[in-house]
């Protein structure tokens, strides 16, 4: 079995999920992975993995006649120029748990970080089958080493998953248990104290901005802060206003301030000159990798399948790459340039571009009344169908779980009941 990221960008995450390589037998019941020699390649990671199943009880000249082929396969997928060394010496994994650490540790996650991260597992389900509140103050004060950034990142993805589910009780259990590591450990109060500075932060700055934020009151707000994650995260968010004169500004606080606020100011100048490096640098980086990716897809002969197979690197920093490089093929009156990037927006307008079904709901709820959006029903009767009834439930989960106003849900209700008559309707005239 092949899993090339070369041909297929989801390989890895197939072999991962035991997608393709996992049985289940329906009329037994049984589960497990089926004994098949695998071959993995990852060209950007120069990286060619076989696992071949000793169970399988195969003299190695037999093996290798198996593997052979799907090596072969790699190797043709591979334009000439693309042929390096690496696949001409295929890495064999004796374990297919040595497979899978083998593909971990080349994105940086090693053997010790998976058992971690285990633990983590590990105490959230243990702290889901307890009872009551009380029982899981006593575990997580016991536990309280395995709590961390990684904790608190792994329960809130189990949150949003249920409730995009529309598993409220498990969402609801879950959040409890998160309050509980917030409130019962020093990483979690620590981790909470940051979060209320840097809301109350935010309000200060949005209400500064409706009565005309300044560079004044920026310093103000960023001089108040005393944690590293807050200041991090504000300068995030304000880095257009840190510029020249914001720091002309904090120099000559600086320069009038007495002894004791003047070594905090610098070092709050030291510290916010630091980010603002760090973070232009990271730009010029991704902006330079987006330039790049689209040169790369420029080059290829199928646009679009070069898009497609690179559509989890496209991001707004590639859309601003596109931009920039259009206008200046435009200075240069370089038509064929122009011609060829034009052709990658519209292929990306077109694979950004919202469901029909969605759409739809945005126009039935734009509408001024029931009587419109039964014209309107009527008008795209094509997409009455179970998909859009599936999509107006999913969103009124959704919009119920992040406490959207009252008025949306009822509206979105109603517009659920006219689109479920109609389809009803539809159905009983075919």
């Amino acid at each position: 079995m092949l899993f090339d990221m070369n041909t297929d960008p989801t390989a890895k995450q197939k072999l991962l999920g035991r997608a393709n390589n996992f049985a289940h037998c329906q009329a037994c019941g049984y589960e497990g992975l089926i004994s098949t020699p695998i071959v993995y390649h990852d060209p950007n990671k120069e990286l060619l993995l076989t696992y071949f199943p000793g169970e399988l009880g195969l003299p190695l000249n037999e093996q290798e006649k198996q593997i052979g082929p799907l090596v072969n396969q790699v190797v043709n997928a591979l334009p000439a120029e693309k042929r390096k060394g690496y696949l001409f010496q295929p890495n064999s994994m004796f374990t297919y748990q040595s497979l899978i650490d083998r593909i971990l540790a080349a994105d940086g996650i090693t053997k010790e970080m998976i058992e971690a991260q285990q633990k983590r597992v590990n105490l959230i389900e243990r702290l889901l089958s307890l009872p009551n509140e009380e029982d899981r103050v006593t575990v997580v004060r016991q536990e309280a080493n395995l709590v961390d950034g990684e904790t608190f990142t792994l329960l809130s993805t189990l949150i949003q998953s249920a409730s995009a589910q529309g598993d409220e009780a498990s969402a609801k259990l879950l959040s409890q248990i998160q309050a509980v590591l917030l409130n019962e450990t020093d990483f979690g109060k620590k981790l909470l104290a940051d979060s209320q500075e840097t809301q109350h932060a935010l309000k200060e700055l949005d209400k500064a901005g409706k009565e005309g934020l300044t560079r004044e009151k920026l310093l103000e707000v960023l001089s108040s802060l005393k944690s590293e994650t807050s200041l991090t995260t504000l300068v995030s968010l304000t880095r257009s206003g840190l510029d020249y004169q914001f720091f002309q500004i904090l120099s000559e606080k600086i320069e009038q301030s007495t002894d004791e606020n003047k070594q905090a100011l610098i070092s709050l100048r030291d510290k916010l000159l630091d980010l603002t490096r760090k973070i232009d640098n990271e730009v010029k980086k991704r902006l330079e990798n987006a330039a790049s990716l689209l040169e790369n897809i420029l080059k290829e002969a199928d646009v679009q399948a070069a898009i497609e197979k690179h559509a989890e690197e496209i991001d707004e920093f590639f859309t601003q790459a596109v931009q920039v490089e259009f206008e200046k093929a435009h200075s240069e009156n370089n038509l064929e340039r122009m011609e060829k990037i034009q052709k990658v927006v519209s292929i990306l307008d077109k694979m950004t571009a919202p469901p029909p079904e969605v759409v739809l709901i945005q126009k039935l709820l734009d509408a001024s009344d029931d009587e419109t959006r039964k014209k309107i029903l009527q008008e795209n009767e094509t997409l009455v169908n179970d998909q859009l009834l599936q999509t107006i439930n999913a969103i009124i989960t959704e919009s119920s779980t992040k406490s959207q106003a009252p008025e949306l849900i009822d509206t979105l209700k109603s517009i659920y009941k006219m689109a479920l008559r109609a389809h009803m309707e539809k159905n009983l005239k075919s």
